[in-house]
């Protein structure tokens, strides 16, 4: 039975959801064909209605939530304010009202996620959120639907373009981390406080959103081990290009026997892997199962139009689930209870790079101490002497971090060792 019109809302009218806008009008005609009914944005909340907003119908906007909320016409809300609160209010609110919800919001998703796939389930309500990981690359949908089919056991991914972007530079044009950040905030890239992007924070909430589906268990932000790129020199750089392989800042989920491992950090990359070719701002996930085998999904992970174009893919669905009557077919995948890991316990390849005495018997001082703590190690390498000082370049077989830890906290105390100046794991 066709219906002439869903009406929807808008929450939010920056960058996404003024792409979210102009691509649902944009593509208005189409959406009809491919729904069976007309979708129209019929309000949308914003701060400050005096505003200048070119192209969008002033009679559209409101400042005031509860007249969305209480309009029974509308079915759909679309919150892109991003944020904990009061998106999260909101999104409750919406529904238990019986609407349908489509967000972007990475942050409310991998903090707070249980209660909100809880409340949808509850009011048999859709609630999707492709967009709150990697932009515009599908990698939600095909985790919960597409390769439903597999025991999945790794999902390793590029998810911030920021830190990629500069790791590029670093890599392809010689550039310190502060000149390539730099260039990132120019080309508008990097944001004017970068944090949540150079240490890791923005990654790591995509990766816990992942590692949820995926896995079927519910992980959170806080489980996950978050380091960032600010750490990463030029002369790492040049190390890496030694070893034939680049830099990248990794989303790493592995769900293993003993648990599931969840973390994001630097790690060299051997040349020959897939995501070692992902440049600039680009991401790319990487998903290992056990039918599937490897399968990549790769393309912009920002952006206003790229994730515009997953919230309006999910807004399709949800109209098309409430034009054929079957609205909260797929609430929360999580229905087993798998041990996280004490990241102590995670066990990764290491690169470590020291300044120590150029003197007989230094390494093999050395050698002792990182046996004494379980570390085996792969490879040596000492190329800069200056004057008494060397430069000890190590690469280390698989080793808890734990014990890996407690080696160089044993290291930093040694007379013969000035300075551990690089700890980067490997994916090799």
């Amino acid at each position: 039975m066709k219906r002439k019109k869903i009406k929807a809302a808008l929450l939010g009218l920056g960058t996404v959801g003024g792409g979210v806008y102009k691509l649902i009008q944009r593509r208005r005609d189409v959406m009809e064909q491919t729904i069976g009914a007309q979708l129209e944005i019929v309000k949308i909340l914003v701060h400050d209605l005096h505003r200048k907003r070119e192209g969008v119908d002033v009679s559209l906007l409101t400042d005031n939530w509860k007249e969305i909320l209480e309009n029974e016409e509308i079915e759909i809300v679309i919150e892109v304010i991003g944020g904990i609160e009061p998106a999260k209010t909101m999104i409750l609110q919406a529904l238990r009202a019986g609407k349908h919800v489509v967000t972007a919001n990475k942050d409310l998703i991998a903090e707070q996620g249980r209660e909100l796939l809880s409340a949808a389930e509850e009011n048999h309500t859709d609630l999707l959120f492709e967009a709150s990981v990697a932009g515009g690359i599908p990698i939600i949908r095909p985790l919960k639907q597409c390769l439903a089919a597999n025991e999945i056991t790794d999902v390793v991914g590029i998810v911030n373009g920021t830190t990629n972007y500069i790791l590029t530079k670093m890599f392809e044009e010689n550039m310190s981390f502060e000149s390539a950040l730099e260039k990132a905030k120019e080309l508008g890239y990097a944001e004017a406080d970068p944090t949540a992007d150079i240490e890791g924070l923005d990654a790591g909430r995509k990766v816990a959103i992942m590692a949820s589906i995926a896995f079927h268990t519910r992980v959170v932000f806080g489980n996950v081990y978050t380091e960032g790129i600010t750490k990463i020199t030029e002369k790492d750089i040049a190390y890496a290009k030694e070893l034939d392989c680049v830099i990248k800042l990794l989303g790493v989920a592995h769900n293993t026997a003993d648990g599931i491992e969840v973390g994001v950090y630097p790690m060299l990359l051997k040349k020959e892997h897939p995501l070692a070719s992902v440049r600039d701002s680009f991401n790319a996930v990487f998903v290992h199962g056990d039918a599937v085998d490897d399968a990549m999904f790769y393309g912009r992970g920002a952006g206003e139009f790229p994730t515009a174009s997953a919230v309006a893919g999910d807004v399709i669905d949800v109209a098309r689930d409430i034009q054929y009557g079957c609205t909260g077919r797929i609430s929360c995948t999580c229905y087993k209870e798998t041990l996280i890991k004490e990241f102590q316990e995670v066990e990764n390849k290491f690169f470590l790079r020291m300044q120590v005495k150029n003197q007989p018997g230094v390494l093999a001082c050395i050698t002792q101490i990182f046996g004494n703590h379980k570390v085996s190690i792969v490879r040596v390498v000492q190329k800069y002497v200056e004057d008494t000082k060397a430069e000890l370049v190590i690469v280390t077989d698989k080793v808890k971090e734990g014990y890996i830890k407690n080696a160089l906290k044993e290291l930093e105390e040694l007379e013969d060792v000035y300075e551990i100046s690089s700890v980067i794991r490997a994916y090799l």
